[in-house]
C-alpha cells in the first residue's frame, strides 16, 4: 500500500500527521526517514496534535526517545540519529519496550535499530525537502492492519 503526498508547508505537514493519527491504534509503529531538516519532527507534531497531546514536542535527538504519556493513547519518539556508531550488543537501552509499547512509537532514523524493529509491522514515512517549504512525502506498508488508513488517506485532502 503507498499514499503519495506534496507538503507546501510546515502547516500541511501538522495536517497530513494529524489526520493519520486519527486512525493508529495501541502498537502502532511508524518509521520515520529523510533527510536532516526534512520535517520529520513537524509531522511528529502533527501526530500528537491528533492523538490530542497539548504538550509541545520537539526533537530527542538528545535524549534518544520522548514519552508523551496520554490516554487513550501515549506517543513514544525515538530519535535514534545518535546511535549510528554504536555497536548493536550497546544499543539494548530498552528501546523495544516503547516499539513494542501501548501506544504510538514514532521512529527517527530507523535504520540505526534496525535489530529491534519488524519493518513488515510498520508505517513508513519518507519524507523528502523539494526545495523551499515543499516537502514530498511517502507513506507506505505492507501490514494489512493499516488498510483501514490507506482507505481514508484516500479521502485526505489539505484544507
Amino acid at each position: 500500500m503507498e499514499k503519495n503526498y506534496l507538503s507546501r508547508s510546515k502547516e500541511e505537514t501538522i495536517e497530513l500527521g494529524n489526520y493519520i493519527a486519527k486512525y493508529l491504534f495501541k502498537g502502532s509503529v511508524l518509521t520515520l526517514t529523510g533527510d536532516l531538516g526534512a520535517g520529520k519532527t513537524t509531522f511528529t507534531k502533527g501526530i500528537g496534535k491528533g492523538l490530542g497531546i497539548d504538550t509541545e514536542i520537539n526533537s530527542p535527538t538528545f535524549n534518544i526517545c520522548k514519552c508523551y504519556f496520554h490516554k487513550p493513547l501515549s506517543l513514544y519518539h525515538i530519535d535514534a540519529y545518535r546511535l549510528e556508531d554504536v555497536k548493536p550488543e550497546n544499543k539494548n537501552i530498552g528501546l523495544e519496550e516503547y516499539i513494542e509499547g501501548d501506544g504510538v512509537c514514532i521512529i527517527e532514523w530507523p535504520i540505526f535499530i534496525k535489530e529491534f524493529i519488524d519493518f513488515n509491522d510498520t508505517l513508513n514515512i519518507n519524507i523528502h525537502l523539494e526545495k523551499d517549504d515543499i516537502r514530498s512525502i511517502s507513506i507506505t506498508s505492507t501490514n494489512d492492519k493499516y488498510k483501514e488508513l490507506f482507505i481514508k488517506l484516500g479521502e485526505f485532502k489539505y484544507e
